[in-house]
């Protein structure tokens, strides 16, 4: 059975309306979840780990007497560390070395380091950048468990001089990922609690007797995680609410097809609502695209939401050029967008709106999901014109430096108290006058 995904053509009529319907997506805030994630926060603010407990007993089905008795220790994630086969260790440390490496090349980069400057009288400027006292991060548990998203949200966390990183990770029925903690012990993460869903975010965001408030909450979850992280951002900083993962893939008509067709697979298989969409100037190379979709499909295991996904919100868009193709990936400013070309770095250049780039016909994103290094964290739903990947900066923060001198006094009282007396803020004035000679 062939996949009806749809096919569109830039020449056509009405094709921008077209596009907008495929990408048309609005997170649904259903009340019903809304309101039971603000019952579960108001009763953790209020009741604290006695909260904790009962929605951990209640709805991952875990006994325990004490929130205490839901900490996972170092040694455990030690031992479990240990007790992955040897080649899955190894594939876990490359990960883990390689991000760390990317994020501590970024704090270089990116003015992690702060900066001072002295004026001619003699007063100094400058901003000093200090890390978050301590850190939480959440991670899916049960089917979905992602030892990936472990290092992706620790390690950039360590790097950046985080103090305390607390993990909590839902465990149904009991049953841990052996994997997920021997990525936090790899990762550095400080403290483990098993406790899941809005109820873990509650008590990352308030603190309890025995869970410490954080600063920021990371780390993606289901909806009532998503309705709690917006509830509770203003308490705690969050990093952002994820949409549906997406990819783009710009091909010049040349890369092997079964190659792009699994790399619209790789995004499709996450869930229905993903989003895989191809821009080609080749209509013949589209039509083997398809082909090979249609003849890999079922082979895959995950094939039902595959199909679910591209026929729903899947495309191969017809272009008219390389440079159409580029002017429309900036519209669509897609999650992950790979440009599988011959020289793609001309083509990147154009690009002004992306979570990531996976350049050249080797890239494929599911070497950014694991391993090349940057972070896997990435703005959706055409959240990437204005937002960034997780990184180094998202666990700092920065302070302005203002050191001024008497001369300096002098000359910028005058222009202070000028500004607030139009303001009609007369203290304002008064204070910077007090101090001209």
């Amino acid at each position: 059975m062939s996949i009806a995904i749809r096919k569109l053509d830039s020449a056509d009529a009405g094709f921008r309306d077209k596009l907008s319907a495929v990408l048309a997506f609005e997170a649904s805030e259903d009340e019903a979840i809304d309101r039971a994630a603000a019952t579960i926060l108001a009763d953790v603010k209020a009741r604290g780990d006695a909260a904790v407990l009962e929605c951990t007993q209640r709805f991952d089905r875990v006994q325990a007497a004490s929130v205490a008795g839901l900490e996972i220790g170092k040694e455990a994630m030690q031992a479990a560390l240990a007790s992955l086969p040897e080649a899955r260790r190894a594939a876990l440390q490359t990960a883990a070395d390689r991000v760390r490496a990317y994020h501590e090349r970024q704090k270089k980069e990116c003015g992690s380091d702060g900066f001072l400057y002295t004026e001619a009288d003699g007063t100094e400027l400058g901003q000093k950048v200090t890390p978050l006292d301590r850190v939480g991060i959440y991670v899916p548990g049960g089917k979905a468990a992602y030892p990936s998203s472990v290092l992706m949200n620790a390690i950039p966390a360590k790097v950046a001089g985080v103090q305390e990183v607390i993990m909590v990770v839902p465990t149904p029925d009991g049953v841990q990922n052996e994997l997920v903690l021997a990525a936090a012990a790899i990762a550095g993460v400080d403290r483990v609690f098993t406790i899941g869903g809005a109820q873990a975010v509650g008590a990352l965001a308030y603190g309890t007797a025995t869970i410490p408030q954080v600063d920021k909450i990371v780390g993606p979850g289901n909806a009532y995680v998503a309705a709690a992280k917006r509830r509770v951002f203003g308490i705690v900083g969050i990093d952002m609410i994820a949409g549906p993962s997406e990819i783009l893939v710009i091909c010049d008509g040349a890369t092997d097809p079964d190659w792009i067709a699994m790399d619209l697979f790789s995004q499709a298989e996450h869930d229905e609502l993903a989003q895989s969409i191809l821009l080609c100037p080749d209509a013949a190379y589209i039509a083997r695209v398809e082909a090979s979709i249609n003849k890999l499909l079922d082979a895959m295991p995950r094939k039902d939401v595959i199909r679910t996904s591209l026929t729903d919100r899947g495309a191969l868009v017809k272009v008219r050029d390389m440079d159409e193709a580029c002017e429309i990936a900036n519209m669509i400013a897609a999650e992950h967008l790979e440009i599988s070309a011959e020289e793609p770095q001309q083509w990147a250049d154009k690009i002004r709106h992306a979570g990531a780039m996976f350049l050249g016909r080797f890239s494929s994103e599911s070497l950014g999901d694991y391993c090349a290094g940057p972070n896997h964290v990435l703005p959706t739903s055409r959240t990437a014109r204005f937002s960034s990947p997780l990184g180094v900066y998202d666990f700092q923060k920065r302070s302005s430096v203002i050191r001024v001198s008497e001369a300096g006094a002098q000359t910028l009282g005058r222009v202070a108290a000028e500004l607030a007396y139009g303001e009609g803020l007369q203290a304002h004035a008064r204070s910077a006058e007090l101090r001209l000679k």
